[in-house]
């Protein structure tokens, strides 16, 4: 006790002694329902402090007893929570830098033993659930996580990969607009709900979505990304039309996308084929005149030819051959295509002669000696024919037909398409002329 703890106190004693000579009289105290009893002021007020002091004890010791209790509480907590701060950064550590998932899955497992509540490990073991394939298992996780935190939007981006991992697209959809509600301006979730409108091939909305990203997209690099694929959905919008037989839908869309890029070869192919489904034949024909001539495209070359052929205009198509020579006299392949068009025309001569002043400068064009042998056997010189496919052959490229050739990504195959399946971007094949 400090020392003018002491000197109040005798101070109060001295006080009540003071107060107790002064004050000798008897106090009547009557208890209810009870007796009454005499007793000195001074003993009551003695009485009557004890009394306050104890109950001022009591409370200082019930409320020193809640703070002890509160703090070993917390304590606990935070020793509780340390432990599984500890298991989880093992757990994720066995999963990313030792790949060792089995174990992994045991200390996030006994994180969840500790905390059952801990939302993050919930999400871990639907993950690893997910990766082996025990879709009810991870759907259970994913559940207990999100009956924690309902808008939690890691929970729902679990959730939509599981129910697009089981082919559930409309329930994965579902799970993104609840993402969307949430936060209207997350790009994640507009290229989740693009993708999976992409494999539900509803292009119409997927513009309307794209639209979205564009305005939403921060940088000037992603926003040209972004434009370039809005028109690459315009034109699979118009495509989808087109196979369905909605023509007008499909004319409007593929003009849309040529007026916002003007050289996107599978709109002008694709205006072409609406054209003629229309039976306007010279008109579809001028119009890929038209584009050729604005694009230098082969691949339009050759749609042009298989329509001129049909309509019975070689002479019209061989016109446009020997101007490309004109312009490009030193270009092998535009050679190369007017006699292939004699050859298709059984013009065996013209098509010899035009083969034979080809100067590849040492170059080797496996299609060259292809149609070369082709020239030799129609002339009737095997030999020869048996000559140039051995040439054909050694450049490791003989193939019945020409293949086409992404220019962003490098993937070939013998079937145009208007997008690439490798890098998905639109507008890229062109021709596979590499010599060897």
């Amino acid at each position: 006790m400090s020392k003018l703890a002491v000197f109040i106190f005798i101070l109060f004693l001295a006080a009540l002694a003071l107060f107790a000579i002064f004050n000798q009289a008897v106090t009547m105290v009557k208890i209810p329902f009870g007796m009454v009893y005499e007793t000195p002021t001074i003993a009551l007020i003695l009485m009557s402090v004890a009394i306050g002091a104890l109950g001022m004890l009591l409370m200082v010791i019930i409320r020193d007893t809640k703070k002890y209790v509160d703090s070993w509480q917390y304590q606990k907590k935070q020793r509780k929570e340390a432990k599984v701060r500890d298991l989880y950064a093992k757990a994720l550590n066995n999963l990313f830098a030792h790949h060792n998932q089995s174990e992994a899955k045991e200390l996030f497992q006994d994180a969840l033993k500790e905390d059952p509540e801990h939302l993050n490990t919930l999400l871990q073991l639907g993950d690893i659930a997910m990766a082996e394939d025990d879709f009810q298992k991870a759907r259970e996780y994913y559940q207990k996580a999100r009956d924690l935190n309902a808008k939690n939007i890691e929970v729902l981006f679990s959730l939509e990969r599981l129910m697009e991992k089981t082919g559930r697209l409309d329930e994965a959809l579902r799970y993104i607009e609840e993402v969307l509600d949430l936060d209207d301006k997350n790009l994640t979730a507009l290229y989740k709900k693009r993708d999976i409108l992409e494999k539900q091939e509803k292009w119409d909305e997927i513009v309307f979505v794209q639209k979205i990203v564009l305005k939403n997209e921060h940088t000037e690099k992603d926003k040209s990304r972004e434009r370039r694929n809005l028109v690459g959905y315009k034109y699979e919008y118009g495509r989808h039309s087109l196979e369905n037989g909605d023509l007008e839908k499909a004319k409007k869309a593929f003009k849309t996308v040529l007026r916002l890029e003007k050289d996107f070869v599978p709109a002008m192919l694709g205006l072409a084929e609406v054209l003629l489904r229309e039976e306007e034949t010279e008109e579809a024909i001028n119009h890929l005149e038209k584009s050729y001539e604005q694009t230098s495209s082969t691949i339009i070359l050759l749609r042009l030819e298989d329509l001129l052929i049909s309509a019975g205009e070689p002479l019209r198509l061989i016109r446009i051959h020997k101007n490309n020579i004109l312009k490009n006299p030193q270009n092998p392949m535009v050679k190369f295509f007017l006699g292939r068009l004699f050859f298709r025309l059984e013009m065996i001569d013209d098509a010899f002669e035009t083969m034979t002043s080809i100067d590849t400068g040492g170059a080797a064009y496996p299609e060259m000696f292809q149609l070369m042998g082709n020239l030799y056997l129609k002339r009737n010189q095997p030999e020869s024919a048996v000559y140039e496919f051995k040439k054909a052959l050694e450049s490791h490229k003989c193939a019945v037909s020409m293949s086409y050739k992404c220019r962003t990504c490098g993937n070939a195959t013998s079937d145009w398409s208007g997008r690439c399946p490798g890098c998905k971007q639109w507008s890229s094949f062109q021709l596979n002329f590499d010599a060897a």
